[in-house]
């Protein structure tokens, strides 16, 4: 088989050319400028009245967090920040726990974040500014896990749209900036420990591979090589009548057993050698370094190099029980899952300054991520209920390594005056009308995500159960064709990011303005390679072969025997596999205008011609009838979708002194959309390899337009105080959503549809505040949160001009998925006068949020309110040395989700501990 990415690269070609035919507008030139990475703007002058007096203050977290007020006090655009040193004091190990900290946001399935109580669909994920790819298989955004915070220098989080960012923009983007160059030598060391409450003794497991500590498969897991030649050789139809019709045209004297043992001994090449096991859990393992250091060549020119590495690794046990909503005693399904996880990460940056005005960074950024899962599910259906005595196990083994390699280089240029003295005369006087504040920057970045999954495994048993308890009494593997299915997965995501920018500052006595423009395009392909076996026995000699363990039913004396009718065939409807591409040229233009140090208006607007496509793959195509990729136009511009519109922004602000040394009123408006997701244009139906949903993608998906508002009013205090609320709302024109639709009673289908429209709307109140006028032991205590209450509304009209063409939802008007009612952060910090302790007390909740909805008089599912409190303690014994102790969920709270007060799953993540030991200099 010839799957590789000459086929893939053609395929997106074609498919590409094809949007090129159909899109109305021609595509940008390549000489329009370009937009730069955010946060390559330089800040605007502010008065001196208006800035913040440096306070000095004993307390560190205090300390470390006026670091980043100037950025957001100076940012014309709606804007929250967490810094690396916030980050630590929360004591939270990835981007995604960390972000849900940050007011509005809250994290779902640990790694996707809703802003403002849009899905995942409506954020995006930028690294220093750049696009990047995702490792998820079946969606653009990116999931947050992936990221440890070790890597992190800030997370910045827009959530008011101004014209440098995509136009891709629903609840807001995030922004992860990694560690900077440092300005004199540095170097840290970090060893540590841990454990959780639901893996403090024995969990599953099974035979891996000898590299499996390191988060990557030594191909123990892998499909042999001999395997794909055979496939090759038979063109994909290795069933067992399908052997026998190839082999009897070179022989006629083929017999039906030959080709019976032909199609065994194929299944043979399959890694058979697993069984769940019981062993016992090792405690986490976390482990990180870095070292930097920079250098003055001379007078002009100054070099810096920053390395950085670190190493994680966790077991965890969880056990899950779902229920049927109509007969949740005698349909429930109870999984006991173990997850080993190990997460590696590697940085390298280096720097290179000219004078003061101009500086070249390159960063490249290496990330493993690796889930290993062994599960055991106990079920009960309408086929084989609780009280009958019968029931099901399912057994699965999946191995998923993400890995993601970015390599980024930018510059920013000033036209200061040692820049002005070290030009020719000539071309000194062509610049001299130019402000020396005006700055050209550019970036170019090149990422690569793939996801592999060498094996998912499962194994269907049936068992005998009690019939009051449902405790299992014996089982067997289940006489079938599909009792063993082995999945074999593997993701390419590949982005290119480059812009450039100008920006050119013009002040008088009482006005300053800021004009900027820029062009950036992007460029993303992806390719989804998804190939699917089983094996099984239609018949055994022997009944009680069937109830030895895993490995001894599919040992290889087991399946050749031929008394024993195993098959081995391929299965899946040959379009799981699926190639994509988007190409995104965007030009942006803003005036930032302020006038007396008391007004500021900053309007713009982006262009941006978008073209999407996506196609079918059939990796077992060998024919002209079934091709690996159709050449058929009108599957051709199915999958494809193009989109060429001008987005405006409009932001005012207000800066006075107002109860607070700076006030600051912010009104924001902007126009943006969210497009569809990758998949989603196409008009097939595939099994989302997450949920195992069917899933129908839908040709007629369109755009969502969406009109932000935002009101914000900021108080920073003098003595580092401050106090923000903000009213938002959002309106969304036809809002993309998935729907559930009709299917057989054991599959759950879905499908993407535009609704009529939806809103959002809500406040935020943010605050941090030092507690030292209570006295005594408060004068180093400090409080710090975020309180969101919020209201959506999505609304599916079958009646509408535009119909919403749901099947059948059971509230046709109901809150958008994944939307809380209120998400609340707290921390109260203690720093000791001595600075050598520092502890604090750490509490999130988010309200009820729709999970999923009901069709057919079936009520829609909502997570319940979680509660999560954590602790953490720091002690500087001496100023390179300090010892950290943290627990997370300490109040030991479980995920659950209702129907009508019933609850059809539970599922408890744990309580956390964890020490760790830094060096640093």
């Amino acid at each position: 088989m010839k799957t590789n990415k000459k086929i893939a690269t053609c395929a997106v070609t074609l498919a590409l050319h094809f949007v090129g035919q159909l899109a109305l507008a021609q595509e940008v030139e390549t000489d329009q400028e370009e937009q730069p990475a955010p946060g390559n703007v330089p800040e605007m002058p502010v008065s001196e009245q208006q800035q913040i007096e440096e306070v000095v203050v004993t307390g560190r977290f205090i300390s470390s967090s006026q670091q980043l007020v100037n950025e957001r006090m100076t940012d014309a655009f709606a804007t929250d920040l967490l810094g690396a040193d916030t980050i630590s004091r929360l004591g939270d190990s990835t981007v995604g726990a960390a972000l849900r900290r940050v007011p509005g946001l809250s994290l779902v399935a640990d790694k996707f974040v809703y802003i403002r109580g849009l899905g995942e669909r409506y954020s995006s994920t930028s690294l220093n500014g750049a696009q990047i790819p995702s490792p998820d298989l079946t969606r653009n955004v990116i999931p947050l896990d992936v990221f440890p915070t070790s890597i992190v220098e800030s997370l910045r989080v827009q959530k008011s749209w101004s014209p440098s960012l995509p136009a891709n923009f629903g609840g807001g983007a995030v922004d992860i900036r990694t560690k900077s160059i440092p300005s004199g030598f540095t170097a840290s060391f970090e060893v540590g420990s841990g454990s959780n409450s639901e893996a403090s003794g024995s969990g599953l497991s099974y035979a891996g591979g000898g590299d499996d500590k390191w988060g990557t498969d030594d191909g123990t897991r892998a499909i042999s090589q001999d395997l794909l030649n055979s496939i090759d050789q038979y063109q994909g139809q290795i069933g067992v009548q399908s052997l026998l019709s190839s082999l009897r045209a070179q022989d006629p004297t083929v017999t039906l057993a030959d080709a019976q043992a032909l199609n065994r001994s194929m299944g043979l090449e399959l890694n058979r050698s697993f069984s769940a096991q019981t062993r016992s859990l090792p405690a986490d393992i976390n482990v990180r370094g870095s070292l930097g250091n920079s250098w003055d060549l001379n007078d002009d020119w100054q070099f810096g190099a920053l390395f950085g590495g670190s190493y994680r690794a966790n077991w965890r046990e969880t056990v899950a029980l779902a229920r049927n909503f109509n007969f949740p005693d005698e349909r429930t399904d109870t999984e006991r899952e173990t997850r080993h996880a190990v997460t590696l990460a590697g940085t390298a940056s280096f720097g290179l300054n000219f004078t003061e005005d101009h500086e070249i960074s390159t960063t490249t950024l290496w990330l493993r991520n690796t889930d290993d899962e062994t599960a055991v599910t106990d079920f009960f259906n309408e086929n084989r209920e609780k009280s009958d005595g019968l029931g099901w196990r399912n057994y699965r083994f999946q191995f998923e390594q993400r890995a993601m390699l970015t390599n980024q280089i930018s510059g920013t240029h000033f036209l200061g005056a040692a820049t002005r003295e070290r030009l020719p005369g000539l071309v000194a006087g062509l610049i001299d009308w130019l402000p020396e504040a005006s700055q050209i920057s550019w970036f170019v970045s090149d990422s690569e995500a793939t996801t592999d999954i060498p094996n998912q495994l499962q194994v269907s048993s049936q068992t005998t159960t009690d019939p009051v308890t449902g405790a299992v009494l014996s089982e067997a593997v289940t006489l079938s064709s599909q009792a063993a299915d082995f999945r074999f997965t593997d993701l390419d995501d590949e982005v290119e990011n480059y812009g450039w920018a100008a920006t050119v500052p013009v002040e008088t006595a009482r006005n300053y303005f800021e004009l900027s423009g820029g062009w950036q395009t992007s460029r993303k392909a992806r390719t989804y390679r998804q190939s699917q076996y089983s094996i099984g026995a239609l018949s055994v000699a022997d009944t009680p072969t069937l109830s030895g363990t895993l490995d001894e039913v599919f040992s290889d004396a087991v399946i050749l025997d031929p008394a024993n009718n195993f098959v081995f065939d391929r299965q899946g409807t040959n379009n799981e596999s699926y190639i994509a591409a988007t190409i995104t040229d965007a030009v942006f233009g803003a005036v930032d205008w302020t006038y007396e140090d008391t007004w500021r208006v900053a309007v713009g607007a982006r262009w941006e011609d978008y073209r999407q496509a996506a196609v079918n793959w059939n990796p077992f195509g060998y024919s002209q009838s079934s091709p690996q990729v159709t050449t058929d136009p009108v599957a051709l511009e199915e999958g494809t979708f193009s989109d060429d519109k001008v987005y405006p922004s409009a932001a005012m602000t207000y800066m006075t002194e107002l109860w607070a040394e700076t006030f600051q009123l912010r009104l924001g408006w902007s126009e943006t959309a969210v497009r569809p997701d990758l998949r989603e244009i196409t008009g097939s139906s595939y099994i989302d390899p997450i949920t195992d949903d069917l899933t129908r993608g839908n040709a007629g998906v369109v755009p969502s337009d969406i009109t932000n508002y935002d009101l914000r009013g900021e108080w920073f205090f003098g003595n580092g105080d401050n106090l923000t609320v903000t009213l938002f709302r959002k309106d969304i024109d036809k809002p993309i959503e998935f729907f559930e639709s009709a299917a057989s009673d054991t599959t759950i289908a879905r499908e993407i549809l535009n609704a009529n429209e939806a809103t959002v709307e809500g406040v935020e109140f943010e605050f941090l505040k030092e507690l030292g006028f209570m006295g005594g032991i408060f004068d180093t205590m400090f409080l710090q949160g975020n309180v969101t209450i919020q209201d959506s509304e999505l609304v599916c009209d079958a009646n509408a001009v535009l119909a919403c063409e749901a099947d059948a939802p059971t509230n046709p008007t109901r809150a958008l998925s994944g939307a809380s009612d209120y998400v609340a952060n707290l921390m109260l910090g203690f720093d000791a006068p001595n600075a050598k302790h520092t502890a604090s007390i750490i509490y999130n909740e988010f309200g009820e949020r729709l999970y999923v909805a009901g069709r057919n008089g079936a009520p829609d599912g909502f997570e319940q309110p979680f509660r999560s409190l954590d602790l953490t303690y720091f002690w500087y014994p001496t100023d390179t040395m300090t010892l950290k102790l943290k627990a997370q969920n300490i109040l030991d709270e479980s995920v659950t989700i209702e129907r009508e007060g019933i609850a059809v799953f539970q599922e408890k993540p744990g309580t956390s501990f964890s020490i760790s030991f830094n060096w640093s200099l």
